[in-house]
């Protein structure tokens, strides 16, 4: 009989009292699964479970919540020898799951978890930023990732992924372009983004298809530039998802560097990052992670 693996489930702490969650749970138990379930606070105790799962030779971390919880796990799991890191699990329980969306992984919360916890484990890649933190869907900048910062709590609980593109439209007076330029291998480019989207993934902002191409096991980085020529058009078609290719730039490469004279303010995977230079370089399969035997972000 096979031996069913140990996992611990790390719970964005918003979601610690709900009774579905908490029923799904206990039936897992009953079945005889070993699950052992935390619960975050504040920023840090994420990785601090990582690690306890990591002395406890768990082999599975779940991160349950959206995609900040997920980046969080994440980056714990990766900052672990790459010979001990446990799988990766994912159960989608945020505002947008951008990644988790975006990788098919199912809305069913017993599906999930069963997927989670059993789920054919794929080798997949991670980016690291000026050397520091990792992302594993989208670092996303410009007047987008202001729009996602800025969008209040009681909207996003009230109409979920779609409160970005609301507050977004809200937000038109405020609309102005970074200025910056960006470089990898032979491609460079210069000029004034209203939106860029580095993805190892595909979507960010709460469905926003930035980069529909990307894979996450190619050792690659995709780019999209929505430039600033003409402020409003750009932004009504990119929210739109149609593919403007009068204000739009798009490159791959495994690395991309990106400087500015000013602050701009980058989102890894919904985690806010501020600076005027930024080194973005892909740690080619750097996790383990569960995912559906159809997942269109493998190759």
């Amino acid at each position: 009989m096979k031996t069913l693996a140990s996992s611990m489930l790390i719970l964005n702490g918003k979601l610690a009292n709900d009774p579905i969650l908490r029923d799904t749970i206990h039936q897992f138990r009953e079945r005889g699964f070993d699950l052992h379930v935390r619960v975050t606070w504040e920023f840090g105790d994420a990785e601090r479970f990582v690690n306890e799962a990591h002395s406890l030779k768990i082999e599975n971390v779940i991160a349950g919540g959206g995609d900040g919880t997920l980046n969080e796990v994440v980056n714990g799991i990766f900052k672990l020898e790459e010979k001990s890191r446990p799988i990766l699990g994912i159960l989608p329980l945020g505002t947008a799951n951008d990644f988790a969306t975006a990788a098919g992984i199912p809305d069913a919360l017993n599906n999930a978890l069963m997927l989670a916890i059993n789920g054919r484990p794929r080798q997949i890649d991670l980016v690291q930023v000026n050397r520091g933190r990792c992302f594993i869907n989208m670092a996303s900048g410009g007047f987008g990732t202001k729009v996602t910062n800025d969008t209040p709590e009681t909207m996003k609980a009230t109409f979920g992924g779609v409160s970005y593109l609301i507050h977004g439209i809200l937000r038109l007076d405020k609309l102005s372009p970074d200025h910056c330029e960006i470089r990898s291998g032979d491609f460079i480019w210069e000029g004034d983004a209203l939106i860029v989207g580095i993805g190892n993934g595909r979507q960010a902002g709460g469905g926003q298809l930035l980069c529909p191409g990307a894979l996450i096991n190619d050792g690659m980085l995709n780019l999209r530039i929505f430039t600033g020529e003409s402020l409003v058009p750009t932004l009504l078609s990119t929210l739109a998802r149609s593919e403007d290719e009068e204000h739009m730039i798009e490159a791959s490469g495994s690395w991309f560097e990106i400087r500015a004279e000013h602050t701009m303010t980058f989102n890894l995977d919904g985690e806010p990052i501020s600076g005027n230079q930024f080194s973005l370089v892909v740690k080619p399969g750097a996790v383990f992670c569960r995912l559906p035997p159809d997942c269109p972000l493998l190759k």
